[in-house]
């Protein structure tokens, strides 16, 4: 609906696999920029710093790239429940790798959460950690 991609795009250095969410920011390069590597590299370095939310009027642009996947483990940033990895799970505070498979293989079995506060039918998790980490849940 957009217009797709232009002649001049280069997809090579975004995730084109990750999914897409309501007001995501997508950079996509050119040809040009990406052929002049260093340069390239140079300007990504400035963009993922401007990557993460800054404050509650500022974009996170959720396409970048980064070795350390640093946007999706920021302290302040949402963690989707119905589709976060082990690790996004992780980022959670008092969830660690046992919690993060059994939310895994619950939602597995069971369907998609349909409520943050079902999250509180995992073994472990009770409203002492769902009080903990609820401002961080979404779906």
């Amino acid at each position: 609906m957009a217009g797709g991609l232009t002649e001049n795009a280069n997809t090579t250095v975004i995730n084109l696999s990750k999914k897409i969410t309501d007001e995501m920011v997508i950079i996509i390069y050119s040809n040009k920029e990406v052929k002049d590597f260093k340069k390239t590299k140079e300007l990504e370095a400035s963009l993922i710093a401007q990557c993460k939310q800054k404050d509650a009027n500022s974009l996170e642009n959720g396409a970048c790239i980064d070795g350390d996947n640093k946007t999706s483990k920021d302290s302040n940033s949402k963690v989707n429940i119905n589709s976060a990895t082990k690790e996004e799970l992780m980022t959670l505070t008092g969830i660690g790798e046992a919690k993060a498979d059994d939310i895994i293989n619950y939602r597995n079995s069971n369907g998609p959460f349909s409520k943050i506060e079902d999250i509180k039918n995992i073994k472990g998790i009770g409203d002492a950690i769902f009080d903990k980490i609820k401002d961080r849940l979404t779906l």
